[in-house]
């Protein structure tokens, strides 16, 4: 009774709600930050285009499996650490606090700047769609309001109501996506020359597997849920997993049936016709799915969007949230509601979020061409350069302590951790082609990373000399829950994991 009792308590005051996620809960909010119908019309056609043409489906499938050896060295440090600081957490466990604040500004950098990106694309589309389907043409950045206030509103009732409501959205736009890829299969069949490596690494290879890359930023982001997971050692790598092979197999299949409606050796032709319009996508569906599916696919685009945006603003939420309970950031920012939900750090990410957006919008800048294309682009760059150092921490930490499997904890994630090097460093070199932009204000961004690392160098060593009660606490904020062997938490930083291994 005590038990069924304590489930209904609201949390405790500045902490988060404990077991309101299950696996598929976790699931479902870092999809919807995905955006499967999204990456799909926006991201896949970009890649079509610009990359390998048909080799696309080739680069989703790799790239998933360079995701998957990454999520085998995660899951074992999500066994050891349950934390809503996600990979800043990792990083100080594996490479020590100094690295932990370059990741800590990384995170900040690289998650604010995509909502900033969300917030405009989506104001865009509102814009855009509803203009084309009622007449009614509003300014972008009316709607983007109206899209924020939603999607906080929304927040405000709990993570787990997040997760029901990005549920709901997310298993339409998947659906159809599903159909469109039935039709193509029962009227053209799909090709088996998409498979041939000659195709796949064809052309710009590269940029297709950055792109391809690009269409799973997000799924990173279950370890941020673990505080608010049940039993959170075993959900959050079955929610990793889970969320990394979907990804990859809607989009991979999806691919694969635009391929096959286009033709293999027309593919990149036609996409690159259908770019500057962005209606890849659209044009296929008319044919296979007729008008009135269309139409409603260019209505659920605008609820994937909304879905991306508060699932993006519910991650970069707990960023903030972690570090002002670290201390690093005001300790305002941890205060939550008494359902969980730290509104503190809710309000003053969106706030950041529409400030900037408002900028472009004050100066008349369009966001499809500026708004856009630089902040999700960095975004793009910074998210993926936190994963690659967590894989790092991830190595570090388990050579550090000498654990003997081997293949959970060195192979698998020595091989994803050179697969997301190769992608950064794609990622850097090309750019202004992932920002859709040559621009000079655009093409200087990837230098905001050095300033990362070099503020975030330099706030440790502030940190030690002048706040040394901050720094030294670090450590300590990082385990949320006790051990599982019942031992209270603390002094986790270099735990022995040959005394107790999961």
């Amino acid at each position: 009774m005590a038990n069924q009792l304590q489930e209904h308590l609201p949390a405790s005051p500045d902490k988060l709600s404990k077991d309101s996620l299950g696996v598929f809960g976790v699931v479902f909010l870092v999809l919807a930050a995905v955006a499967p119908l999204t990456g799909i019309i926006v991201i896949t056609a970009l890649g079509l285009a610009l990359g390998n043409g048909a080799g696309m489906v080739g680069s989703f499938i790799i790239v998933t499996a360079i995701l998957l050896l990454f999520g085998v060295g995660y899951a074992q440090m999500s066994k050891l650490l349950v934390s809503a600081g996600g990979f800043y957490a990792v990083v100080l466990k594996g490479l020590g606090k100094p690295a932990a604040l370059v990741a800590a500004l990384v995170a900040m950098l690289g998650y604010n700047c995509f909502v900033a990106g969300a917030i405009g694309t989506i104001g865009f589309f509102m814009q855009t769609v509803i203009a084309q389907l009622t007449g009614l043409n509003v300014h972008w950045f009316i709607w983007a309001l109206v899209a924020v206030a939603a999607a906080f509103l929304l927040s405000r009732q709990g993570i787990d109501f997040s997760a029901k409501v990005l549920g709901v959205g997310l298993i339409l736009e998947v659906s159809i996506l599903v159909i469109f890829d039935i039709a193509v299969l029962l009227k053209n069949g799909y090709t088996l020359d998409v498979f041939n490596p000659g195709i796949v690494f064809s052309g710009g290879a590269g940029i297709g597997f950055l792109f391809a890359a690009n269409a799973f930023v997000g799924v990173e982001a279950t370890g941020l849920f673990s505080e608010e997971a049940k039993n959170p050692r075993r959900t959050i790598p079955r929610a990793t997993y889970t969320a990394i092979g979907f990804i990859g197999a809607l989009a991979a299949v999806t691919t694969w049936a635009i391929v096959s409606a286009l033709g293999t050796a027309q593919t990149q032709a036609v996409a690159t016709d259908h770019l500057a319009a962005g209606d890849l996508v659209f044009f296929l569906s008319n044919d296979y799915l007729g008008e009135g599916l269309t139409k409603l696919m260019m209505v659920l685009l605008l609820l994937s969007l909304f879905a991306a945006l508060m699932a993006l603003h519910n991650s970069a939420t707990r960023y903030i949230y972690s570090l002002g309970r670290a201390r690093i950031l005001t300790p305002l920012l941890s205060r939550t509601r008494p359902n969980g939900v730290p509104q503190r750090a809710s309000i003053a990410q969106f706030a950041l979020g529409i400030v900037v957006a408002g900028l472009f919008a004050l100066f008349g800048l369009e966001p499809l061409t500026s708004l856009i294309p630089s902040m999700t682009g960095f975004g793009t760059l910074g998210i993926l350069t936190l994963q690659l150092l967590a894989t790092l921490a991830i190595v570090v930490h388990f050579r550090k302590t000498r654990d003997r499997r081997l293949w959970a904890t060195l192979l698998a994630p020595g091989i994803g951790l050179l697969g997301l090097g190769i992608v950064v460093v794609l990622a850097i070199a090309n750019f202004s082609v992932l920002a859709g932009s040559d621009a000079p204000a655009i093409t200087v961004l990837p230098w905001l990373l050095v300033a990362a690392i070099a503020g975030g160098l330099l706030l440790a060593r502030h940190l030690r000399k002048y706040k040394p009660e901050i720094f030294a606490g670090l450590g300590q904020d990082l385990e949320r829950l006790p051990q599982e062997t019942g031992q209270a938490a603390g002094n986790l930083e270099e735990p022995s994991l040959s005394a107790n291994r999961p």
